[in-house]
């Protein structure tokens, strides 16, 4: 039996409830909590139009199934806008059937439209499984990432 046709499409305000168990099973993957105001401001932000992110969502029989979240931003390497992919996430019950590839393409897709000239993203170390992904579709940069807590 083969599964319903998922549809990428931007996130919409009457996505919150498919979207809330979403962001909760992304936040509990990473072993992270956030305080609610932060999602809620998170929440505004993805749909706010004059913000510089953007969201689109996975929907399979009108059920969300994943997400990713953009943000777009200025670079001093590039005149062009660039889009930090800060966000994919996939429900763990369907992963590995094209999912998060397809909204990584559609993530390229909306970046082009949009004149980024590149797209980028990081991921944990030990999350081989999205980066036998990330390899096929992206080239690793080769760079390590520091932060000051």
């Amino acid at each position: 039996m083969n599964a319903a046709p998922v549809t990428i499409r931007d996130l919409a305000l009457s996505d919150r409830a498919s979207w809330d168990p979403l962001w909760a099973g992304y936040l509990a993957f990473y072993d992270t909590k956030l305080d609610a105001n932060v999602t809620d401001t998170t929440w505004a932000r993805l749909l706010d139009p004059n913000a510089p992110l953007f969201a689109l969502v996975a929907a399979q029989d009108g059920v969300l199934v994943g997400f990713a979240h953009c943000l777009l931003h200025a670079g001093t390497w590039n005149i062009g806008p660039l889009c930090y992919l800060e966000d994919l996430f996939v429900a763990p019950d369907i992963r590995g059937g094209g999912i998060g590839r397809a909204l990584i393409e559609a993530v390229y897709m909306r970046a082009d439209a949009l004149g980024c000239e590149r797209v980028h993203w990081l991921t944990d170390a030990h999350n081989t499984t999205a980066q036998a992904l990330y390899d096929r579709i992206a080239r690793r940069s080769g760079y390590i990432q520091y932060r000051r807590r």
